[in-house]
């Protein structure tokens, strides 16, 4: 007897699959629009070449020339992509023009850059080379190193750096000859987030990557307290703080222009020690030393930008650092790079341009600008109106700042339709202009709602949608819980201990979709998604799903009509002819795709089928007497009192195009091994009318899925051939 067979929307995996029958319980690459399931759309890469690094921040944008741009922030290098070609904006941080700058050695790709001073490089930072001098007694040519970005491999001392080169010396090695200017870019922070605990923190002596460095300027013995360095503009000056040389801990109280006061020798159950002019000075305020374990978890966080347009500018701020400006309607603006903004902040956790009032705002910035010790993760200043430099309040004009009280930083903020959204890691403030005297109210709107990471939150028609690490929420005039069926499966995975500011939000407004992209508990990189349908939803049925589509950003459609997304591969190699290649870059690369396009990956050309399934839970039978008769019917909402034969099925899709597979998956007991019909599975195209088949179990559930390339499909309503077959 014919039967049709029907899913409520969306994913459950709240429930056993037993508990969750007419409802399906798993799924990848499939979304639900008019409360069936599809297909999710294809997408392909967009421009020729990737993107060093993991790409954090997507911001788009029409200039008033009506060019639209894509401004893209990796951990390493700031881009400006426009009409199909990535263009390299990044900051300058320092220039250097070198003699004598070369030392090679014969079979080695190591190549010795000798400064004529205290150059601020560290490993892993990006430099651009160009105007060579031939070098004596090396093969290497200037096409190896003009217009080339390296990454700084090593650095010996203060006034050398090595680079590493894609074939060996065959010369005979020079030793300090020829010339280079060397451009040394801003740098931005590590690609992944990290975490420590106690003794294992990074090395025995609590160093950091990222953590401040610089060099003695003089030698110093084991009693000497009058420590100077070269530059300690960028060490905190307040309080009690720390640096190491070698294997020494030192404490200090103050600096006096670039001198150490207050220093208390061999701190941190360390050795006091000599140490010699140039050896490598490092701050260890924030981190742990040998004896002393921490008292909490200490989180690194990756290397992130936030990325914001005014007017034309593009404004780009290096989260804990400086802010940039680039101007996408300046002559020549693609051969420019991002310049300082003069009067900001320098160090802030985040940044947005209000709208249509025009301040930019800065968050968990400094106290004092321009110092970067100052900076207070509660602290939040705006500028003047119309005025990006104007940032210290006086009467002739409307900036200001504001310190809010519930939480210990602020996590993030979205642009929202009459207000900004300011989260901490445990409330949800909102900010509204209200014009002079005040420019600003700050009103508290939820508390135990903290947003999880930077990028965990959008906004969409009214509403703000956020991931916190104690479930989902909304914010649409009062704060909600989202009531999400997948809530488990994705709290019980996720990597929020050394994740969270890696958790991307997107909006998809073609579909009504908001996903959030996480990096699971075993994993260094983002590798899963989970999404709300918040079109289609109802407090009594939320839609979500679940999915492997790994993003590190996301843009809607609003610019460029369909969204704009960044995939990260961190053992992804850049070839040397790619306009965007460093040479010797260890932290991967980034995709830029297109979505909804197509049924396929396309990446580089090549064509990759994008496989999409989804699963039912178990369906059990059971009989009924029909009415007026005396005769027994399978029911499909049944209990499992009887076994169960399907002997037949018609599949009903919309718009199939290829093949897509249907399989039974069968078993008779909750805890057993779901097995395939032995005659599964089936291949059903636009055709193919009804399928004939033997399956027999107590519980059965249906999988559909697709595995080949140029092949769609959009479920309808099945319709089973079904008996009972007996209690045994």
């Amino acid at each position: 007897m014919l039967q049709k067979i029907g899913f409520a929307p969306g994913i459950n995996k709240q429930i056993t699959a037993t508990t969750a029958e007419s409802q399906w319980i798993d799924c990848d690459n499939v979304r639900f629009r008019y409360q069936t399931p599809e297909k999710i759309g294809g997408w392909k890469q967009l421009g020729a070449d990737n993107i060093t690094g993991a790409a954090r921040a997507l911001h788009q944008f029409t200039n008033s020339e009506g060019r639209k741009y894509s401004i893209i922030g990796s951990n390493r290098i700031l881009y400006a992509f426009s009409g199909g070609v990535f263009y390299d904006i990044h900051p300058i941080k320092s220039t250097n023009t070198l003699t004598n700058a070369f030392t090679t050695e014969n079979g080695s790709a190591t190549v010795t850059i000798n400064f004529s001073g205290d150059h601020n490089i560290q490993a892993g930072d990006i430099v651009l080379l160009d105007n060579f001098s031939a070098i004596t007694g090396s093969n290497f040519s200037a096409s190896d190193f003009d217009d080339i970005r390296f990454m700084a491999t090593t650095v010996p001392s203060s006034n050398k750096i090595t680079i590493t080169m894609p074939s060996a010396e065959s010369g005979s090695g020079a030793t300090e000859s020829g010339g280079i200017r060397v451009q040394h870019y801003f740098r931005v922070g590590p690609d992944v987030q990290s975490q420590g605990f106690g003794w294992s923190l990074g090395s025995w002596g609590g160093k950091e990557v990222g953590a401040f460095t610089t060099v003695l300027s003089s030698d110093i013995n084991s009693s000497t307290t009058s420590i100077t360095l070269n530059d300690a503009s960028q060490f905190p000056s307040s309080g009690t703080n720390f640096v190491q040389i070698g294997t020494e801990e030192i404490s200090y109280t103050g600096i006096s222009t670039n001198t150490l006061t207050g220093v208390t020798r061999g701190v941190r159950n360390t050795t006091a020690a000599s140490h010699t002019a140039g050896d490598t000075v490092t701050n260890t305020s924030g981190f742990v030393a040998w004896g002393e374990a921490a008292s909490g978890d200490l989180i690194v966080d990756p290397g992130m930008w936030s990325i914001d347009n005014f007017g034309d500018k593009a404004i780009c701020l290096i989260v804990d650092g400086e802010c940039f400006e680039w101007n996408s309607a300046a002559t020549d603006a693609t051969n420019s790079r991002a310049t300082i903004i003069s009067g900001a902040p320098t160090a802030s956790r985040h940044m947005l341009v209000s709208t249509p009032d025009r301040h930019l705002v800065f968050f968990g910035t400094e106290t004092t600008i321009g110092t970067k010790s100052t900076q207070d993760d509660m602290f939040i200043r705006f500028s003047a109106v119309e005025d990006i430099t104007t940032y210290t309040p006086t009467a002739t004009n409307d900036a200001g700042t504001q310190r809010l009280a519930d939480g210990s930083r602020i996590m993030g903020a979205i642009r929202g339709r009459d207000a900004i959204y300011v989260y901490t890691d445990t409330a949800l403030f909102l900010q509204r202009f209200v014009g002079q005297p005040f420019t600003f109210s700050f009103v508290q709107a939820g508390t135990n709602c903290g947003l999880a990471g930077k990028n965990a939150a959008v906004e969409v028609d009214g509403a703000a949608y956020w991931f916190s690490e104690n479930g989902f929420f909304k914010y649409a005039g009062a704060l909600e819980s989202l009531p999400c069926l997948v809530e488990d499966h994705v709290y019980d995975d996720i990597n929020l201990d050394s994740g969270n500011q890696m958790i991307s939000a997107g909006l998809n407004n073609l579909f009504g979709e908001i996903m959030w992209f996480y990096p699971s508990a075993n994993s260094a990189v983002v590798n899963k998604m989970v999404c709300y349908n918040y079109f289609d939803s109802s407090p009594q049925r939320p839609i979500w799903t679940v999915g492997t589509l790994a993003r590190t950003a996301w843009a809607d459609s609003a610019v460029f009509g369909s969204p704009h997304a960044l995939e990260y591969d961190a053992d992804g190699v850049e070839p040397a002819t790619s306009s965007t290649y460093v040479q010797g870059n260890t932290d991967g690369i980034t995709t830029y795709y297109q979505h909804e396009t197509g049924t396929d990956q396309v990446k580089g050309g090549t064509v990759t089928a994008i496989t999409a399934n989804i699963t039912s839970g178990d369906y059990d039978i059971t009989q009924r007497v029909q009415r007026g008769t005396t005769s027994a019917i399978p029911d499909l909402r049944g209990d499992g009192e009887f076994m169960m034969k399907i002997r037949r099925f018609i599949p009903d899709f919309i718009s199939q195009t290829g093949t897509t597979r249907i399989s039974f998956l069968l078993r008779n007991y909750p805890n057993d091994t779901s097995s395939s019909s032995s005659l599964g599975p089936f291949d059903i195209t636009s055709s193919t009318q009804k399928v004939d088949t033997r399956a027999r179990a107590r519980a059965i559930a249906l999988k559909v899925e697709n595995t080949g390339s140029s092949q769609d499909w959009k479920l309808g309503t099945f319709r089973l051939d079904i008996q009972a077959d007996g209690r045994r």
